[in-house]
């Protein structure tokens, strides 16, 4: 049985964390984000998409 790439979304932290709302760096670190240029593979959920929201101006999303 073939995984569907549709049901992942990847994220990629593109700004620093330096300056940031500290609930926005716990959201960032939930989200698996680290470094600057990291790369996850999410489960596209609500519960993820809610904290890419919450911190869009600090990620990008690939589909």
């Amino acid at each position: 049985m073939a995984k569907s790439n549709s049901s992942t979304v990847k994220v990629r932290l593109v700004k620093g964390l330096r300056g940031v709302q500290g609930r926005h760096r716990l959201s960032v670190k939930a989200l698996g984000l680290n470094k600057l240029n990291d790369v996850r593979e999410l489960k596209d959920s609500p519960q993820v998409r809610g904290l890419i929201n919450k911190v869009n101006y600090l990620v990008r999303v690939e589909e």
